[in-house]
């Protein structure tokens, strides 16, 4: 089943309600809110400073380590032209746990006899008797010492093969790059997080004259431009500076803004003319409306003895006459009520008024059928129960005059919130959707979309007369219609 369209109105002069095109707006997001462009800067500039970092920390500690590596290597070249293994050496030849070993390896026996050193296990002597020769220095895990960086001399004399292996541990180079690693990763984390903060505050301050112009547009947007004198703010000067981009942009809208208040004074103006003109002529309107209709009344006594054709045309006269001044007194209504309503405001009983313009419906219009549902306790309002009698009495009319006979028309009082609630609902033909958003314009009229009885005329003003009237009262009136279900509501601030 599909839901009813739906219009809401905004009351002159009162709070923004759904039907506006705009949105409110809070305060400015966080700089590092999800979307913000202040958080893509600052993010992809630290991701830069973090890559850039993390590059040269992994080159500089890179370095580090082939210039420690060169070193031990260039020591131990040196160490091993001047220093060889007797048979009587033993321990450290170098220092720093360095080995130089000569071993004697006899047939394929396996066997084999050291000089330089006791200190190696049998597996590392076996190890290090099957290396080739070694003429540059390279690095060999030797059993149960670990890493070494070594050279190795090969020689065969009478059947027996003398390897003489010289070699400096590792574990110097791997402790100094262990610390230098840390440290690396210590700084660079650091750096991010200084860059990190660093570039938000940058960002921050660079983008505060983009963030003040978003603000100006801002509150331009929650303008209500739709009626009455509005000032515009502007950008201030320091943002409209030409000499950047964002000062000209901040220019442009200044520009912008001054024709944008050109124009809403030239409309105010003419509108004002219009409403005075609209209120002069409805007033000057009504004193000949009243002799025409007490002239047109006045034959009534004499109009037996007239020709039907006159007859006739003299009770059209009375009946338009009738009509026109109901219109001029809209007309008028909605004049007052424009340049500044003058309600009458008390403590008001809503029950009694609907119950009331229930009961005139009924007299009105027998053919329908009329329904009441009132809550079991007084709702009361801060109103103009007069002005107020009459947007239920239009209302009803409304109903009445655009449904068939036999239409159920129910009225319904409750609360909601801080708003009483009135509600009349249809089960008629309802409002063409192309209808639905001007039907509480002046002097719109529905009969492409809703049943009108012959002979029943209308000013096109009654809605916009509830428009008005809730409006001046603070509250607002909507619309919800599909075929077979309309519903026409009024909310109305309660009393305290």
């Amino acid at each position: 089943m599909s839901q009813p369209a739906t219009h809401l109105v905004k009351p002159p002069g009162g709070e923004v309600v759904p039907h506006r095109r705009g949105r409110a707006y809070g305060a400015f997001p966080d700089a590092m809110a999800r979307g913000t462009l202040s958080r893509q800067l600052v993010l992809r500039t630290t991701l830069l400073v973090a890559i850039v970092a993390i590059v040269l920390s992994a080159i500089t500690s890179l370095g580090i380590y082939q210039i420690q590596m060169q070193q031990l290597d260039q020591r131990l070249i040196s160490s091993a032209g001047r220093t060889q293994p007797t048979s009587t050496g033993r321990g450290d030849p170098f220092g720093f746990g360095g080995i130089g070993v000569r071993i004697y390896s006899k047939g394929t026996t396996g066997a084999y006899e050291t000089a330089g050193t006791g200190d190696l296990s049998d597996e590392a002597l076996a190890q290090l008797a099957a290396l080739p020769d070694i003429t540059a220095p390279a690095t060999v895990h030797i059993k149960d010492l670990g890493a070494y960086r070594v050279v190795v001399h090969t020689d065969s004399n009478s059947g027996v093969k003398v390897t003489s292996v010289f070699g400096l541990p590792l574990t110097e180079v791997v402790n100094t790059m262990t610390r230098q690693l840390i440290m690396a990763a210590l700084l660079t984390l650091a750096s991010i997080l200084l860059a990190f903060f660093a570039v938000r505050s940058v960002v921050v301050r660079s983008l505060r004259p983009l963030n003040r112009l978003a603000a100006t547009a801002q509150a331009v947007s929650n303008l209500e431009l739709d009626r009455g004198e509005v000032t515009v703010p502007r950008v201030a000067a320091e943002d409209a500076n030409p000499t950047s981009e964002v000062g000209r942009v901040g220019q442009a809208f200044n520009h912008m803004l001054d024709n944008v208040e050109g124009a809403l004074a030239v409309r105010q103006q003419s509108e004002t003319k219009l409403r005075q003109f609209v209120a002069d002529a409805s007033h000057e309107l009504r004193n000949p409306l009243a002799s025409i209709r007490g002239y047109s009344e006045l034959t009534r006594r004499s109009r037996d003895e007239l020709p039907e054709p006159t007859q006739h045309a003299l009770s059209r006269i009375e009946s338009e006459s009738d009509r026109m001044s109901t219109l001029v007194e809209d007309l008028l209504l909605l004049a007052r009520l424009d340049s500044g309503p003058n309600l009458d405001i008390t403590r008001t009983d809503l029950t009694e008024i609907i119950v009331n313009a229930v009961s005139d419906a009924q007299v009105a219009g027998r053919d329908h059928l009329w329904r009441l549902s009132l809550p079991d306790e007084p709702v009361e309002a801060m109103a103009d129960s007069h002005r107020l009698h009459q947007v239920v009495v239009n209302l009803l009319a409304n109903a009445r005059t655009h449904t068939p006979a036999g239409t159920e028309v129910t009225t319904s009082l409750s609360r909601e919130g801080q708003w009483a609630v009135v509600s009349i609902h249809d089960n008629g033909p309802g409002i063409a959707p192309e209808v639905l958003p001007t039907v509480f314009e002046r002097f719109t009229r529905a009969e492409a979309s809703r049943y009108r009885k012959s002979g029943e005329k209308s000013t096109g003003l009654g809605l916009a007369i509830v428009q008005a009237v809730v409006g001046a009262h603070g509250g607002m009136a909507s619309v919800a219609s599909v075929p077979g279900d309309t519903t026409f509501t009024v909310r109305i601030p309660l009393a305290d």
